[in-house]
């Protein structure tokens, strides 16, 4: 009962004790902060990866793979993949209406199979909208009350539109959100402001390079498309770079569609019956060279891992190329992977990985001055309160009662300090992006740079498990600095106590 009621009165008619909570607060709440954006990015950056390449790839650039039609049978026919699509991969040239030109990451897809691994549909930008987005006040989305949004939206899920002349249907291409540079989504506002500059309406040039079967460049194709749409996926490298285009049509500009090749045979001599002469002669055979993706997206069924179904995918594919035979890429040498293990970013998400955990240690070993300040702050207090302590072992108060008076303490600063610091982090980090904001216009700082960090908004989801594990080792600390200066009132001699001065 005693340790209750002294707790509760050293807690609040001091202001050290306050301040060792003060310290216990901001050093959770900086803990988890640095935690839920570092972890959040690296979180985000998988799952994207997932929403745009699905869960494993196979991909063989240049050459392609050949009668990928049956590989797909096999794989969607398999309990662990969910399905499969073709699609090609390539760099390319895009020709903008200001005349200006930029280089593209150029997808030849099948909508409705890149939308059933990928989610497609669901990340194109132009769309009819029944309300506005939060901030939107003034109602400036021009998506809202546009009779045009459903035939946008059609024309993007349908990588096709209609020739406004003549009405016949001709593919289109889609545009990453921020390709052109004309238009700027302000996510963080809360709503998408433009230039007046309707991609949608326009037309662009697109230039692909083909090459042959040994990666010697043939002929620059160039072809003009009308823009059904814009994508947004929240991966400022993707909506930046990557431009869509129906599959059949970028197999024709890169000569990896249906084809027959013509080619001399073995020579032989032929006797001419009527003459008796003999003359050499080299027959031609021609050969059906079948359509060819660069790249199969495989999406998992539920509750499969990313990596169990890669280890399948390997399985799948060598059974395919010992019955495609010879024209399949060889299975020892073909790459399979998830979007972690993709080249050019395994070493990137291993880096993030890293120096998460690495800023995770240094802040934790930050905080551990909590600890210090608080079993300094124990440490003076015990001494004020020798008579005290003294006075309460003269009357019974056994050395276990007074050691946990001080540890009861220790964990009632920490318990104070960890909930305040878990409620300054949660506001912290979900209105990260309008501090951010207002630190740039305000003073300047742009923190947060989404060509260096992929994303153009900041993660701001506090995690509940990380939050837990925040608060859980605040109190913790509180309990380990209070719990040598308990252990010393424990054991001090009550008579010597008494007489202290």
């Amino acid at each position: 009962m005693y340790q209750a009621l002294l707790t509760r009165r050293y807690l609040f008619s001091k202001i050290m004790p306050l301040l060792s909570a003060a310290a216990v607060m901001l050093c959770t709440a900086m803990v988890l902060v640095v935690w839920s954006v570092m972890g959040g990015f690296l979180t985000m950056l998988l799952a994207q990866g997932k929403s745009m390449i699905g869960d494993v790839s196979i991909t063989w650039p240049v050459q392609g793979i050949p009668r990928y039609e049956r590989l797909i049978e096999m794989i969607e026919a398999d309990p662990l993949a969910e399905a499969a699509t073709p699609m090609i991969e390539t760099l390319g040239l895009l020709g903008l209406p200001s005349t200006d030109t930029k280089p593209v990451s150029v997808l030849g897809v099948d909508p409705a199979g890149y939308h059933h691994v990928t989610g497609y549909f669901d990340r194109l930008w132009w769309r009819p909208l029944d309300a506005p987005l939060p901030r939107d006040v003034n109602r400036h989305d021009p998506r809202l009350d546009n009779p045009r949004m459903a035939e946008w939206l059609l024309h993007g899920e349908r990588l096709a539109e209609p020739d406004p002349i003549t009405g016949i249907e001709r593919p289109a291409i889609v545009l990453g959100i921020q390709v052109t540079g004309y238009n700027n989504v302000r996510e963080r506002e809360g709503f998408y402001t433009t230039n007046h500059y309707d991609m949608p309406t326009r037309d662009v040039t697109l230039s692909v390079l083909p090459l042959s079967q040994r990666g010697v460049a043939i002929d620059m194709a160039a072809a003009r498309f009308p823009v059904a749409n814009e994508f947004r996926t929240g991966l400022y490298q993707a909506d930046a770079e990557w431009v869509i285009l129906p599959l059949p049509v970028l197999q024709r500009m890169l000569r990896l569609d249906r084809a027959e090749r013509v080619r001399p045979g073995p020579t032989r001599v032929v006797r001419d019956e009527a003459t008796g002469e003999e003359r050499f002669e080299e027959p031609t055979i021609v050969e059906e060279l079948p359509a060819r993706a660069t790249t199969i997206l495989i999406k998992a069924a539920p509750g499969v891992s990313p990596d169990v179904l890669r280890e399948r995918a390997a399985e799948i594919y060598e059974a395919f190329a010992k019955e495609i035979g010879p024209a399949a890429p060889p299975a020892s040498r073909i790459p399979i992977f998830t979007w972690e293990n993709k080249p050019g970013l395994k070493m990137f998400i291993g880096a993030v990985k890293k120096e998460t955990s690495l800023v995770l240690v240094l802040f934790s070993f930050i905080s551990l001055t909590a600890v210090f300040l608080i079993f300094s702050i124990f440490w003076s207090m015990i001494s004020e309160k020798t008579k005290d302590i003294g006075v309460l072992r003269a009357i019974g108060a056994g050395r276990a009662g007074v050691a946990w008076l001080f540890v009861r303490y220790g964990l009632a600063i920490g318990i104070t300090g960890s909930l305040l610091g878990l409620g300054l982090a949660y506001i912290v980090v979900t209105n990260i992006n309008p501090i951010h904001e207002w630190l740039g216009t305000a003073l300047g700082i742009q923190v947060w740079d989404p060509e260096v960090y992929y994303f153009d908004t900041i993660p701001n989801h506090v995690d509940p498990l990380r939050a837990a594990i925040v608060g859980g080792f605040g109190v913790l600390s509180s309990a380990l600095g209070a719990l040598i200066p308990a252990i010393r009132a424990a054991f001090m001699d009550p008579v010597r106590a008494l007489r202290f001065e």
